[in-house]
């Protein structure tokens, strides 16, 4: 059997992000994607376990390796993803209990994805890793962060810290001039910080429920920033939990795949995408899969549209 037909196989080889080569010390300008693993969750204040995250969302993408030829796709009759280079870029390795020195660390491997790749994708861990994940983008004079989330990640301390995974906007906010604007989208649950919420919208963000989503639908889409550079965030909690039940602090009610991805292809194809995270996929709550299979499915579906985007700028 040949090894393109190996490369096909989930389930064989060493797993990587999409099958790409593992290059933790990939040079300058060597891929158009570059995928880092952040397995970090001591930030959680419910249930553990999004360290694993990065492991299992590897094993998952092998479903969607990356042919030469690219993905066919069946809506349009052309190839996504052809010629695009990815690599792996390895993990981040956390320095147990000690949130500052592994926000360094993270700080630091984020900055050298973005010499290494034109699209870095950052894969947690707690949603806490957005705030050093953003702040390798200080160089940034007009920043947009587009937020997929149930929560508002933007309280100022919980339970006596402020490294928490409900704070990384808040802590982005407070320490960059240059983050512009913030746009949440799929917010819903009964446990809201109302102090978060009114300091988010008193800094000029934008705060949009799952329940305004679906009533509302293409005044959101017309609320998107337009020509602007644009960091993604994604918590898989934007989901339903029917779709995506591993993950620490899932909330009822949620997006679909297909909500999902729509809100992401507006968002990229109108913006210079700057980079992406995908948090707080934690695979042992879930024995079927699913949630890691949906996750890998949201990163290949960006990265087909950016490549898409660039291909045609």
């Amino acid at each position: 059997m040949s090894a393109m037909r190996h490369r096909e196989l989930p389930f064989t080889g060493p797993a990587t992000f999409f099958k790409a080569p593992l290059r933790p010390e990939a040079g300058r300008g060597e891929a158009h994607i570059g995928v880092l693993g952040l397995p970090y969750d001591f930030a959680v204040g419910f249930r553990p376990g999004a360290r694993f995250g990065p492991a299992a969302l590897r094993a998952a993408s092998g479903r969607y390796a990356v042919p030469p030829e690219g993905f066919f796709d069946l809506d349009s009759g052309r190839p996504r993803l052809s010629g695009a280079r990815l690599v792996d870029a390895g993990d981040v390795d956390p320095v147990q209990l000690d949130a500052a020195a592994t926000f360094e660390r993270i700080t630091t491997a984020a900055r050298r994805v973005r010499t290494v790749a034109r699209l870095p994708i950052y894969v947690g861990g707690d949603h806490s890793v957005s705030y050093p994940l953003l702040r390798a983008y200080d160089d940034q004079t007009d920043l947009h962060v587009v937020q997929l989330d149930a929560h508002l990640d933007y309280s100022d301390a919980r339970n006596g810290t402020h490294w928490s995974n409900s704070s990384p906007f808040r802590r982005a906010d407070e320490e960059m001039p240059g983050l512009s604007h913030i746009t949440v989208i799929g917010l819903r649950g009964l446990r809201v910080d109302r102090e978060a919420v009114e300091a988010a919208r008193a800094r000029g963000h934008t705060l949009v429920t799952a329940r305004r989503l679906r009533e509302s639908y293409d005044e959101v889409l017309e609320a998107l920033p337009r020509r602007a550079s644009v960091y993604l965030s994604v918590d898989i909690d934007v989901l339903d939990p029917a779709i995506a039940p591993g993950t620490g602090s899932p909330e009822v009610d949620g997006l679909g795949v297909a909500e999902a991805l729509h809100l992401i292809e507006a968002v990229v194809g109108r913006n210079r995408l700057v980079g992406v995270d995908l948090t707080e996929v934690a695979p042992d709550l879930d024995p079927t899969g699913r949630t890691a299979l949906a996750g890998a499915r949201l990163l290949a579906e960006t990265m087909a549209l950016w490549w898409d985007a660039v291909q045609t700028t």
